[in-house]
């Protein structure tokens, strides 16, 4: 997202994926919300992966699923978010609520957040991820 600079989190997400046998377009770091909807558009990906730890992700995250379910081809891709997505942790009860009533298909934030990624992915069939 935007304001997210760290990148570890992105290559653990790649790696997993890949592992998981899709093929992953990785944006890195810092991208502007019109640079995701842009390539999601010329990609059209089987999935949408967002990724915080720096503790704006469901601020940052709702102002992104707007602009990607606002374009009529991204409306029905899945798209996720996880990581820390709040500066006081996972303890807000509501975020997760919050986000997929905004249009997100999943939110991955608490300790079990990496099995239940996988599990939600595979149930998708294998393709290009972004």
């Amino acid at each position: 997202m935007a304001s997210d600079s760290h990148t570890w989190n992105l290559v653990f997400l790649q790696l997993l994926l890949e592992e998981l046998g899709h093929r992953v377009t990785n944006l890195g770091a810092c991208v502007p919300d019109e640079l995701l909807v842009a390539e999601c558009r010329r990609i059209e990906p089987d999935l949408i992966v967002l990724s915080s730890v720096n503790g704006h992700g469901q601020q940052e995250g709702l102002r992104v699923i707007a602009a990607l379910r606002a374009c009529p081809e991204l409306r029905r891709t899945p798209t996720v978010i996880g990581g820390k997505l709040g500066i006081a942790g996972s303890d807000d009860p509501t975020r997760e609520q919050v986000l997929l009533a905004a249009g997100f298909d999943g939110v991955f934030e608490d300790s079990g957040a990496v099995t239940e990624f996988r599990a939600f992915v595979r149930s998708l069939s294998a393709g290009v991820l972004l």
